[in-house]
């Protein structure tokens, strides 16, 4: 390597582009400008003098030079670990789930009609685990009602259904879904029907509500 191709690899952009960081403001990154600037004046005194001389300091630089891109590298590995240590211990690991498995759906993404501030605003409902897909991703069994909604949900949004240990713990009725701008509820079974004024009517029982207290026809 010629001189001049040496002072190209030492003049790399990257040292520039994080001139404001932590690890060039420090004193190793200074030699580096300040040797930078001695080989320069080298360059530009080459003929002038006496070419031992000349050759000498100037492998004294390169090793002070590779001194210094060890401290550097060093320095990073290290702020690197740091960072991944970090990373680590805030990383929640995603549920391994199961066809067949009951998971709750957050409702980040799926509109509804519901404003309360307890925990199915974040969780919509529970549905049935079909099969994975890909590494994050999950095909969940929606209901036909919601047949516009794409049924593959990221894990982030996913989380396994417990069993609770409260003895009657019931949990509220879910909030109806804007399917097409339209509420939708989904109908766990026909409980009756008549017809009235030439128009058919259901007795329905809605899928989350009380068999008592929530038929509506």
């Amino acid at each position: 390597m010629d001189f001049q191709s040496v002072l190209l690899v030492i003049e790399d952009p990257y040292l520039y582009h994080h001139s404001e960081t932590n690890y060039v403001r420090s004193s190793r990154y200074q030699e580096i400008l300040q040797l930078l600037s001695i080989l320069k004046q080298m360059e530009r005194q080459r003929g002038k003098s006496d070419s031992r001389t000349v050759l000498h300091t100037f492998w004294k630089l390169i090793k002070k030079l590779e001194l210094v891109q060890k401290v550097v590298k060093e320095k990073l590995e290290s702020e690197i670990r740091h960072f991944k240590r970090y990373a680590d211990r805030n990383r929640t690991i995603p549920p391994d789930l199961e066809p067949g498995d009951k998971v709750w759906l957050a409702s980040k993404n799926i509109k509804t009609t519901r404003r309360t501030k307890n925990l199915l605003k974040r969780w919509l409902r529970y549905f049935g685990v079909l099969k994975k897909i890909g590494i994050h991703a999950y095909h969940l069994k929606l209901p036909q009602k919601w047949k516009s909604i794409h049924p593959v949900f990221h894990v982030s949004l996913l989380e396994p259904v417990k069993n609770s240990t409260i003895p009657n713990q019931n949990q509220l009725p879910p909030p109806p879904v804007l399917v097409e701008e339209q509420e939708e509820w989904e109908v766990a079974q026909q409980l009756d029907s008549k017809l009235k004024r030439g128009k058919l009517w259901y007795l329905s029982e809605w899928k989350g509500f009380s068999k008592d207290s929530e038929r509506t026809t």
